[in-house]
C-alpha cells in the first residue's frame, strides 16, 4: 500500500503518495476524474514517451499526450506555447487535468502551462527523477528559462497530487541520479545535520535499501517550509533557504548554456561556494568546507566548473536573478552544517573569491 504525506495549506492542499509502483493508484485518480466529465491531458517528454509508451497508454487511458524533446530547452517560451496549443488541442476545459510525468523540466514546463491555461487548471505531478521526486514536484513553483536567466518567468501553483513511484529510478541513468542527489544534500546542509552524516558516512546509490525512506524525508523537510511561507514572502529565512547553492548554480547554468551541466551538476558546484562563502563570513571552518565537497564528490558531482566561466558574467547573471531585492544580491549562507539562513550584506569580494575558487576566471 502506498504510503501519504499532505502539504498543509489550506485550500490548496495536497498529498503527496509513495510506492514503488503507483501505477494502479494513478489508473485509479484517472478513472475517477473521466467519471465525473473531466478531461486529461498528459505531458511528457520524448525519451519517457517511447521508454514507457505502452505503460503510458493504459495508465492514462489514451488521453492526449504531448512528449517534448528532454533538456532545459523545452523551458522556453516556445515550448511554453506548444503546450498551451495542446491544451487547446485536447479541448481541456476549466475542470480539465493536466498529469505532468517527468522530470523537473516537465513538472516546471506543465505546471506553469497548468497556471496559465483558462487561467488556471489542476496539475497532477508524476516525477521520474530523482531531483524531480526530492525537488521540484513538491512546493508549487513553476516556470520557463529565458535568455535573461533561469525560471524568471513562471507562477506560483500548487498541484493537486504528487506521486512519487521509486521504482522508476532503477532505470535512471547514472548522471542524473547523481544530479539529484545534490539536492538530496542540500536538504541535509540547509536543515537535516543528521542526513548529511547520513550522506558522508555512506554516499546513497540508486539501489540503496534507504533511497525511499531518504526521498520522504526531503519531501517532509520541503513540506514543512512550504507551508509555513508558501511564497517566499518571509523576510529572512523562510523558503528562500531551499536556494541554497542555487543563486551560484543558476548563475553557472546561464552563462554555460542551459544543458552544459544539468541543474543537479550546477547546484552542486553551488553548494561548494556557498560552503566557501559561509566559511568567508565566518560562520563555517575550512574543515566544514572539506567535508561538503567530500559528500559531493562522493555522489560523482561536480565541485568545480569543468570549464573557466567569467567572473563578470557571472555577476551578471547573479544581478538577474529573481532572488535580488532591491536591487541587491541575496544569498543563502550556513551558520552551521545543517543550519542555514538568507543574507543581504554581504561583501562582493567574497562572492567573487568564493566563485574563483570553483573555477571562475
Amino acid at each position: 500500500m502506498a504510503e501519504t504525506l499532505t502539504v498543509n495549506l489550506g485550500e490548496r492542499s495536497y498529498v503527496i503518495h509513495f510506492g514503488a509502483d503507483l501505477a494502479v493508484e494513478i489508473r485509479a485518480e484517472v478513472a475517477r476524474l473521466t467519471a465525473v466529465g473531466r478531461r486529461i491531458a498528459v505531458l511528457t517528454d520524448a525519451n519517457l514517451a517511447r521508454a514507457q509508451a505502452a505503460t503510458l497508454t493504459a495508465v492514462f487511458d489514451g488521453a492526449p499526450l504531448l512528449a517534448v524533446e528532454p533538456g532545459e530547452g523545452a523551458k522556453s517560451l516556445a515550448g511554453f506555447g506548444r503546450v498551451l496549443d495542446f491544451l487547446a488541442e485536447a479541448k481541456l476545459d476549466r475542470g480539465g487535468v493536466l498529469f505532468a510525468v517527468g522530470g523537473g523540466v516537465i513538472g516546471d514546463l506543465g505546471g506553469f502551462a497548468a497556471a496559465a491555461w483558462l487561467r488556471g487548471i489542476d496539475c497532477h505531478q508524476v516525477p521520474t527523477t530523482l531531483l524531480s521526486m526530492v525537488d521540484s514536484s513538491v512546493g508549487g513553483k513553476t516556470g520557463i528559462n529565458i535568455a535573461a536567466g533561469k525560471n524568471l518567468v513562471g507562477a506560483f501553483h500548487q498541484p493537486r497530487a504528487v506521486y512519487i513511484a521509486t521504482g522508476l529510478l532503477a532505470t535512471l541513468p547514472p548522471r542524473e541520479f547523481a544530479a539529484g542527489m545534490a539536492e538530496v544534500i542540500k536538504y541535509g546542509l540547509l536543515g537535516d545535520l543528521a542526513l548529511f552524516d547520513q550522506l558522508e558516512t555512506k554516499p546513497l546509490t540508486a539501489s540503496a535499501s534507504e533511497l525511499a525512506a531518504v526521498i520522504r524525508r526531503c519531501c517532509a523537510l520541503k513540506a514543512r517550509i512550504v507551508e509555513a511561507d508558501e511564497r517566499e514572502t518571509a523576510k529572512e529565512g523562510g523558503r528562500a533557504l531551499l536556494n541554497l547553492g542555487h543563486t551560484f548554480g543558476h548563475a553557472i547554468e546561464n552563462i554555460a548554456g542551459y544543458g552544459s551541466y544539468l541543474h543537479g551538476e550546477a547546484v552542486a558546484i553551488g553548494l561548494c561556494a556557498a560552503a566557501r562563502l559561509s566559511q568567508k563570513l565566518g560562520y563555517i571552518a575550512p574543515a566544514d568546507v572539506a567535508r561538503v565537497e567530500r559528500v559531493v564528490a562522493a555522489h560523482r558531482l561536480p565541485v568545480r566548473l569543468n570549464t573557466p566561466l567569467a567572473w563578470s558574467d557571472l555577476l551578471a547573471a547573479m544581478t538577474r536573478d529573481k532572488k535580488v531585492r532591491a536591487g541587491g544580491l541575496r544569498f543563502v549562507v550556513m551558520k552551521s552544517l545543517g543550519g542555514a539562513a538568507t543574507q543581504s550584506d554581504v561583501p562582493l569580494a567574497h562572492v567573487e573569491a568564493s566563485f574563483r575558487e570553483v573555477g571562475a576566471m
